[in-house]
């Protein structure tokens, strides 16, 4: 199964949600994400059907190992893009912004050359932190 933006933005705020919480459950992840209840509902139906979530009995939402890889590399992406666009002077809200339409789409090779050109940069001092 092919994931969508969507999905990987489920399993980025679950991931988010499992730093800050015992355990994450639907309901916390519609109210992070400001959906419905029934769009959260279908939308970790699918993640579940896909093999990237396990929901257990108490309802609590665990990623997968492939989930987990989803996800980390997903929020690696939005807060190290995040971070590099602050530097450049782009107001913090907006590189945020900016960051997750980007995270989805960019090819692993470009956000590869942009992480060791924005390390490179951080150590040499070139950009202001």
């Amino acid at each position: 199964m092919h994931l969508q933006e969507s999905g990987e933005m489920y399993l980025e705020t679950i991931h988010i949600l499992n730093k800050e919480m015992t355990f994450v459950r639907a309901i916390d992840v519609g109210e992070y994400m400001g959906y419905s209840k029934p769009s959260v509902s279908r939308a970790i139906g699918l993640l579940k059907t896909g093999g990237y979530v396990v929901v257990g009995e108490n309802g609590s939402l665990s990623l997968t190992q492939i989930g987990k890889e989803i996800a980390e590399k997903t929020y690696e992406r939005h807060t190290m893009l995040t971070e590099f666009f602050s530097r450049l002077g782009v107001d913090r809200k907006t590189a945020a912004k900016d960051a997750c339409k980007i995270e989805h789409v960019i090819s692993d090779e470009t956000f590869e050359a942009i992480k060791r050109h924005a390390q490179n940069t951080k150590r040499n001092g070139d950009i202001n932190e």
